[in-house]
């Protein structure tokens, strides 16, 4: 396996449109070692569907992301709320802190919330009109499960635009101080947010969270860290998936037609959106804990290894056709949730504001188009998640 000698995945190509990339690495190797920031460092990057579910539950890589770089210099200084969450770690902690996190995202919970999340979603487009132009990233992708995560977290209305910015600066792959400085942004606001609801206790969600953490035995800084993780995994990807789900249909007229026409088919093409256009492109920060065998490809110790989801829901040995949106294909295989013990635990929630928002779009506006069509869409410069910057439709 030789490494390519730039990082494929940090090209502007990539950004744009990274499935060409996934494609040509995939065909060279599923298992493929890579450039990976400065210093001549090297990642194994796993591109293959079958790979991909193997490694997401393979004992040797690890998520601990303090014990790699345990004397070795990171060059960053990123929040210990942020750095150390439940998705840096392995079990027993792991295991320790998803108990607390399951069962806020069970079905009975998220059942409980889907009133409010469709109050929000059509509190948002009130004030849309046929025949105007709106930025649906600005104007719905974003406020609608940013208002949904800091509900849950109690933060205070004005405060949540500030929050929404520092976690997309968290996603900058171009400028890590600007990362950084998100990081502590948004762990000192959580910080201030939970030490002052401990000192006032009342009734509302972060106080029941509060509650959950302690009868979890979880500590300040783990509640803290728990609390950052809500509130940015709570909302980027899902407004990815929001985006992404909307472009996909406009773009597959029959298969957009066939969903305003019955509304109620939303819930089961949802597997097939999440594939065809993976809100999270390469899954979070593992490495390798001795030599291991990945669909019997071989990866030394000591390195870290990056999972594409992105690539992996394209992968044709999987998905017949992969390029193709098919809203009668089986797509429940998919791995934009991930995979085993670290899979999301907030699927469900994701699922619903997007069922919600697709529903609510169809059904108020449904003849809504590309604003210019062959004009070019800017994405996220991030390999982490895939989305657009703004997505510019004509209401109809």
């Amino acid at each position: 396996m030789s490494a390519p000698r730039q990082d494929p995945l940090r090209d502007p190509r990539f950004f744009a449109d990274p499935y060409p990339t996934y494609e040509r690495l995939r065909e060279g190797c599923p298992v493929q070692r890579i450039p990976s920031g400065s210093g001549g460092h090297q990642a194994y990057l796993i591109t293959g569907h079958a790979e991909a579910r193997e490694a997401f539950t393979h004992p040797d890589l690890s998520k601990d992301t303090a014990r790699f770089f345990a004397g070795r210099p990171s060059g960053r200084d990123l929040h210990p709320a942020v750095s150390r969450t439940m998705l840096a770690s392995d079990p027993p902690e792991h295991t320790r802190q998803r108990r607390v996190v399951t069962p806020l995202f069970s079905t009975g919970r998220v059942r409980e919330l889907r009133p409010y999340i469709a109050r929000v979603a059509g509190e948002l487009m009130s004030a849309w009109r046929p025949g105007t132009d709106v930025d649906l990233v600005a104007e719905l992708a974003v406020p609608l499960p940013v208002t949904v995560v800091c509900e849950l977290l109690g933060v205070p209305e004005p405060d949540r635009t500030a929050l929404a910015g520092w976690s997309h600066d968290l996603f900058d792959a171009t400028d890590t101080a600007r990362v950084d400085a998100a990081s502590h942004r948004i762990g000192d606001y959580l910080t201030h947010l939970v030490d002052t609801a401990r000192a006032t206790p009342g009734d509302g969600p972060l106080p029941s969270l509060l509650s959950d953490c302690d009868a979890g035995g979880l500590d300040r800084d783990e509640t803290v860290s728990l609390a950052a993780l809500l509130l940015v995994a709570g909302h980027e990807t899902t407004t990815h998936f929001i985006g992404n789900a909307v472009l996909a249909l406009l773009r597959h007229p029959e298969a957009y037609d066939r969903l305003r026409r019955d509304p109620d088919l939303i819930p089961g093409a949802l597997d097939e959106l999440l594939r065809h256009d993976s809100p999270v492109s390469v899954a979070t920060f593992r490495h390798s804990t001795r030599d291991l065998r990945v669909g019997g490809f071989d990866i030394p110790a000591g390195h870290p290894v990056l999972i594409a989801p992105g690539a992996a829901n394209r992968d044709p040995a999987a998905f017949p056709d992969p390029h193709r949106l098919d809203l009668d294909r089986d797509a429940t295989a998919h791995l934009s949730f991930g995979h085993g013990i670290h899979r999301c635990p907030g699927a469900p929630l994701a699922r619903a504001e997007a069922e919600i928002a697709l529903r609510t779009l169809l059904t108020r506006f449904p003849h809504t188009r590309l604003t210019t069509p062959a004009a070019p869409l800017t994405w996220r410069r991030t390999r982490l998640t895939r989305g657009l910057t703004t997505l510019p439709v004509t209401l109809a």
